[in-house]
């Protein structure tokens, strides 16, 4: 059993310090394969040199809303050379967050927007974050997402009805180890309509540890066998064909070979 985590941020506090370590236990538990997520023209470049230093791991670049408030033209320039190294497979995470407005709405807006040009540009899926913004979401992605290569739902908290929404787009969701949480009942039912052939795994760590291990304060890709047992069951299968399906479709969606 072979599962890949799309969303990590390995080059954060908790996780660098100890990645050596963090990449074996991840291989023990059968997650052989990893995606670490730049947020920030730094974060960007971390993620790269980091992915370069180990097989199966990849990055993608992007600007996290809360930084858009400090892009620039030469901001997108870099991330766009940056997008074009081996190892990077996607753009993000980018998107919009209302819930800490640590960005200002407007800038926000426009960031997302000049990375689903970039994307579109270089013809590369794109990892969207979005809270408390969905319907904003949804029409930057109306206004500029045509052409785009593909689209997933980084960390998917909302509802079934806006889950059906973003599946009629043509769209993916990855769900993390929020979906275990006992007070997630909204995230489980958008769980269960999901096709399994649009449906992805994530860490988002050092965030968010799954239950069982949700009092372990850093979350790390070793766990996120708990979030695939958990979503299996929740779908009624095998866990080795659970696996194997969403591990083809991320492959695929990521170009991963």
């Amino acid at each position: 059993m072979e599962l890949i985590d799309t969303h990590s941020h390995l080059t954060f506090d908790g996780l660098i310090q100890d990645i050596d370590g963090v990449v074996a236990r991840s291989k023990a538990a059968g997650v052989t394969s990893w995606i670490t997520i730049g947020t920030d023209p730094q974060q960007n470049r971390k993620a790269i040199e980091l992915a370069d230093k180990f097989e199966n791991m990849y990055a993608a670049v992007g600007i996290h809303p809360h930084d858009a408030k400090d892009l620039t033209a030469d901001t997108l320039t870099e991330l766009k050379e940056l997008a074009q190294s081996e190892k990077v497979v996607a753009i993000g995470e980018t998107g919009l967050d209302f819930h800490y407005n640590l960005s200002p709405q407007p800038d926000q807006k426009r960031a997302f927007a000049a990375q689903l040009k970039i994307a579109k540009e270089l013809n590369l899926p794109v990892i969207i974050h979005c809270r408390e913004a969905f319907d904003e979401t949804m029409e930057i992605l109306e206004q500029f997402g045509s052409g785009l290569k593909a689209v997933v739902f980084h960390c998917f908290s909302g509802s079934a009805e806006q889950a059906k929404i973003v599946l009629d787009y043509g769209f993916y969701i990855s769900f993390t180890g929020v979906v275990t949480f006992k007070n997630a009942e909204l995230t489980r039912q958008a769980a269960k309509i999901v096709p399994v052939d649009r449906l992805m795994l994530e860490t988002d760590c050092p965030y968010m540890s799954p239950e069982p291990m949700r009092k372990q304060k850093i979350n790390e890709p070793a766990l996120m066998i708990h979030t695939a047992k958990y979503l299996a069951e929740l779908k009624g299968m095998d866990l080795a064909d659970f696996a194997n399906a969403v591990t083809t479709i991320s492959r695929a969606f990521f170009q991963i070979p």
